[in-house]
């Protein structure tokens, strides 16, 4: 997983405005997004049509103020640059409600 340096957003916008990206949206302090991290890999495996970008929040916390992230660990999909969904709060989240959620998009 590619970690993004720190951003705008118009900056994202180019550099996502063609294939398919996964947002994942976290920070080293948070619990809930360790909990998801070691899971991660195997996601990303079984989801290989996205190239999935780690957004420390801390780092970009304007980009994250931007795009609405308010809680995290969150997931944001994009293809070809248009936003086509997003999951967004702060609640732990499991490896199989990440993956329900990338299957709900595709």
């Amino acid at each position: 997983m590619e970690k993004l340096p720190k951003m705008t957003q118009d900056e994202l916008n180019a550099k996502i405005a063609q294939g398919q990206y996964v947002l994942f949206f976290t920070a080293d302090w948070c619990p809930d997004c360790n909990f998801i991290k070691p899971a991660m890999p195997e996601i990303e495996q079984d989801f290989a049509d996205y190239t999935f970008l780690l957004v420390d929040r801390d780092e970009n916390i304007d980009l994250a103020a931007d795009l609405g992230i308010m809680g995290i660990p969150s997931f944001v999909v994009y293809k070809d640059g248009q936003e086509v969904g997003r999951f967004v709060n702060k609640d732990r989240k499991t490896k199989q409600q990440v993956e329900d959620f990338l299957q709900s998009v595709e």
